[in-house]
């Protein structure tokens, strides 16, 4: 072993220590708090996960199998750049999995409806209508999906699993589950010529098949059910273009209580609600008079998300109201969640929620359903955003204001 003056060894430490602090904090700043780069790294801790990425790592997408093969968040400015989806942290930390629901967050997770009604699969027969028996059914909430395949662009999951609703009859399922990410190519054949802003695109095709006796509508159905958790902004918009309400198809804004005129602004074909995270409110737009996009717009960083899905008009949608119903196929098939504190005070978020759901029908053995749902966040100049925002929802980000 070769013998180096103390002087000479105390120059080389030194030096390295000073480049590899340089580096620390490189990475450090690389990846604070709410950027791509710390989601993946946090995550990483506790799940094994898959990033889907465009050549240039711009555009990525963090996928997590045991989540479901939830897309937990996803950037349009590679690690470094804005994490779009809400992820509870805490939760996550702690490796507990809660009562009633494992909320672990993610911008595209898969559920499956009705969740309240005399079909529900949230409630077991003879139980109240009330959160104590409230039970998200762990298929969906906390089991594992199994990886079938991936690439760059694509992954595809798969589950096999029981679930029996309010009527104790118990669907036998096979759950198929892929993601794709999107290029500028899909965007413009989706929703027109694009302005040049940076973006991040992809795409959930999902399938329900029955693998057991006939679902038939006097035991119950089941849907295909897709939520978006994003982060909230005090200045974040969410949108629902919608047609004119009739007497009988109408857009509901009850789930919760009134909503104030503060935080809601209805218009004839319009639905806007503040997504800040401060205030439990919920809102629902029927099939009949649906259209199958809906967005949000942060004012603040400058993001709009806009959801493309699956829409049948004239097709059944399951109610999910926690109650008896006289409609329980006459459901929403589009929603909107901004969470908020309850009455004690406590908050699961804050986040907000842009939601679609698939039709349903009765299925025979082997039958499936299916529902895609695309999610795409547009960052960049706000002139350019808003030719985005009127093309695609129908309104100018410069007239998202309220009473």
């Amino acid at each position: 072993m070769r013998i180096y003056s103390l002087f000479f060894l105390l120059s080389v430490l030194s030096f390295c220590t000073s480049k590899k602090t340089s580096r620390v904090n490189e990475k450090e700043a690389e990846w604070k708090r709410g950027t791509f780069g710390f989601d993946l790294e946090f995550i990483k801790k506790y799940k094994s996960t898959l990033v889907l990425s465009d050549k240039e790592g711009k555009a990525k997408v963090l996928l997590v199998g045991d989540y479901q093969a939830r897309v937990m968040t996803s950037s349009a400015h590679g690690d470094g750049g804005k994490s779009y989806g809400w992820i509870n942290y805490k939760l996550i930390e702690s490796g507990r999995i809660p009562q009633h629901i494992n909320p672990v967050g993610g911008e595209d997770r898969f559920w499956m409806g009705p969740e309240g009604g005399q079909y529900s699969i949230f409630f077991k027969k003879g139980n109240p209508f009330d959160f104590d028996h409230w039970q998200t059914p762990a298929l969906i909430d906390s089991e594992p999906f199994e990886l079938v395949s991936s690439d760059n662009a694509r992954a595809s999951f798969r589950k096999k699993a029981f679930v029996t609703n309010y009527q104790g009859f118990t669907f036998n399922v096979e759950i198929e589950r892929s993601i794709q990410l999107l290029d500028s190519i899909a965007v413009s054949q989706a929703f027109g010529t694009i302005p040049s802003v940076d973006f991040v695109a992809y795409q959930s095709e999902n399938l329900i098949r029955n693998k057991g006796s006939r679902w038939k509508k006097e035991t119950g159905l089941l849907s295909i059910w897709i939520l978006g958790m994003f982060n909230p902004s005090p200045n974040t918009v969410i949108i629902l273009p919608h047609q004119v309400a009739t007497k009988h198809t109408r857009v509901t804004t009850d789930y919760f209580g009134k909503i104030p005129a503060d935080r809601m602004q209805g218009n004839p074909e319009v639905l806007l609600l503040k997504g800040d995270g401060d205030h439990r409110s919920k809102v629902g737009i029927a099939p009949r008079i649906a259209k199958n996009v809906a967005g949000s717009y942060d004012q603040d960083h400058h993001v709009l998300t806009i959801i493309k899905f699956d829409l049948d008009q004239d097709g059944d949608y399951v109610n999910s109201k926690w109650e008896k119903q006289a409609f329980p196929y006459k459901g929403d098939a589009a929603n909107a969640y901004n969470d908020g504190p309850l009455r004690g005070g406590e908050q699961l978020g804050p986040f907000f929620e842009l939601e679609s759901s698939s039709a349903v029908r009765e299925l025979s053995a082997g039958e499936t359903i299916a529902h895609k749902s695309m999610t795409v966040h547009f960052e960049g100049e706000e002139s350019r955003l808003n030719e985005i925002a009127k093309s695609v929802l129908g309104v100018s980000l410069y007239d998202l204001k309220f009473q």
